[in-house]
């Protein structure tokens, strides 16, 4: 029975998946004509042609991983640092700063699109790379400075005492301690930074409308045409644009499992 109930389960997690790719491999009249979820009768694969070529979808995709990466990057970076300093420094105003990054987890990240499309236009940003990159990464820091606090205070202090009787400096201690031991939350804040980065819409149609810095979550949008919309092109879009996710998720699971358990244990 409970091998049962795990089968229909995975079926249901699947199926969309499977649908998705039969999808981006039909007709439009194959689509509405009663073939909605059966294998295409004739596999066109020249929709992935029109969707990466003619649709731009290729150069949105590399749009996509750019604003995507740089944004990962800068949060682990910054979160981390922030993290040791709130976690392990004395300083005068240490409770208020960790209230001011608290705050932001409060703060829905769509509430800000005007007063941040305004700062933008007047510094002149708006269609660059850097108007995605700036609000996702400080949105991000937030959740990731919480997940990143509650890892690093399952990390004995010792350690660190032991390699500053060693002669090593606070940077030392930093790159060389915990750095490598905050590998697994590292990258389970890598995987909840590149999801709400990559799937983000409203700051993208917002802040870019130059075909060059668009994004996918943008550039399949715009395959939709005025009068017609070729439904296999976007679900080849679609396609692409949900590849990346599954391979990183799949590849950083495991480490996403290890950071949650590791981090509920104190001592």
């Amino acid at each position: 029975l409970l091998y049962a109930v795990l089968f229909i389960w995975a079926f249901i997690q699947i199926f969309p998946i499977y649908w998705l790719i039969t999808f981006s491999l039909k007709s439009n009249s194959e689509i509405f004509g009663g073939n909605a979820l059966g294998l295409p009768r004739e596999w066109l694969w020249i929709n992935y042609e029109k969707a990466l070529v003619n649709g731009k979808v290729a150069l949105y995709f590399m749009n996509s991983i750019i604003v995507t990466g740089s944004t990962i990057i800068i949060t682990v970076i910054v979160s981390l640092m922030a993290t040791y300093a709130l976690n392990r420094m004395v300083f005068r105003t240490k409770s208020q700063m960790n209230s001011f990054y608290m705050l932001g987890l409060t703060v829905p990240i769509h509430s800000a699109l005007l007063p941040v499309f305004i700062m933008l236009r007047n510094f002149k940003m708006v269609n660059s790379y850097a108007a995605l990159i700036i609000p996702y990464v400080a949105f991000g820091i937030s959740m990731a400075v919480l997940i990143f606090s509650g890892f690093m205070e399952s990390i004995p202090k010792e350690l660190e005492e032991a390699a500053c009787i060693d002669g090593c400096s606070v940077y030392g201690i930093f790159f060389r301690i915990i750095v490598p031991l905050m590998k697994p939350a590292m990258a389970t804040v890598s995987i909840f930074t590149f999801l709400q980065a990559w799937n983000e819409l409203m700051f993208a149609v917002v802040f870019i409308s130059d075909t060059k810095y668009k994004t996918l979550t943008v550039g399949i949008q715009s395959l939709a045409g005025q009068y017609t919309i070729d439904w296999g092109a976007i679900g080849a879009g679609l396609v692409v644009a949900t590849i990346p996710t599954l391979i990183v998720y799949i590849f950083m699971a495991n480490k996403v499992q290890d950071s949650l358990v590791t981090g509920a244990i104190k001592g």
